[in-house]
């Protein structure tokens, strides 16, 4: 039986044992096992790991662990070395929310990011998605991260919406891309301006007489235009960026502020 020392840095502390944490700790290994599947037998999803050494040399997932190997994991996106390579590209700029995060992807699109979502996804689609369309899966089942086929995927970790989308902008490093209010919050596809003389028939009177600016979606024909609403939906987003690092200021003037919407 082989044995090796693991040693997991920051928030991979999280997935651990209690008697692993922030502590170097011997495991038994069975013979030829990976560091990918060590790494994940201890609790952590390989989608949270950014760079292994092993006796002080990067090492890839599939690296075989021999008889006192010494393993120290570090958390995806941490900074250590700018020489060092990384374990995998630099994450998409696009998502996919199980079906448990419906008030994190419904903040997503409100700030402009490609965020697929439904509440009857099955675990093999979510994978699917992410594989073949090149998202990163955001869930909280650690056991979903852990499959073959995802490449890039964020345990969240808050629980209330505004935590979360607050936790994955600062984790993802998106604060100067967002582009708020340029996707339907219904269907996720990019809305367009529109004239007011194309939507018109399509628009209750008090809008039809007051309001002058408009945008569309393409994709389930719902009509946006800016009010009340629109005023809650940007204090909403700002509030839930105020507490982390760099402010509350979100990129982007985006296609038009959105409000509210006709089926």
């Amino acid at each position: 039986m082989t044995t090796a020392s693991f040693r997991f840095y920051a928030e991979l502390n999280d997935f651990v044992a209690p008697a692993r944490r922030g502590r170097e700790s011997v495991a038994r290994c069975a013979r030829d096992a990976s560091v990918k599947h060590m790494i994940e037998a201890l609790g952590v999803p390989h989608t949270e790991v950014a760079l292994i050494l092993v006796n002080g040399e990067p090492a890839g997932f599939g690296r075989p662990l021999r008889d006192g190997d010494r393993v120290a994991v570090y958390p995806a996106f941490a900074v250590l070395d700018p020489g060092l390579a990384p374990l995998r590209p630099p994450p998409p700029e696009r998502y996919v929310a199980d079906a448990h995060l419906g008030g994190l992807a419904r903040l997503l699109r409100m700030a402009g990011c490609d965020t697929l979502y439904r509440n009857d996804y099955r675990d093999e689609e979510l994978a699917a998605l992410a594989a073949d369309e090149g998202r990163v899966l955001l869930t909280r089942d650690r056991d979903l991260l852990k499959q073959r086929g995802i490449v890039h995927g964020c345990y969240v970790h808050a629980l209330a919406p505004a935590r979360q989308f607050r936790e994955i902008v600062d984790r993802l490093g998106l604060r100067a891309r967002l582009r708020p209010f340029t996707r339907c919050l219904a269907c996720n596809a990019p809305l367009r301006a529109a004239d007011k003389a194309a939507v018109a028939a399509r628009l209750p009177p008090a809008v039809r007489a007051h309001q002058e600016r408009f945008t569309v979606c393409d994709g389930c024909g719902r009509v946006y235009w800016p009010g009340s609403h629109w005023r809650r939906m940007q204090a909403m987003l700002a509030g839930a960026l105020t507490d982390g690092a760099g402010g509350g200021s979100i990129g982007g003037d985006g296609v038009l502020p959105i409000e509210e919407e006709m089926p």
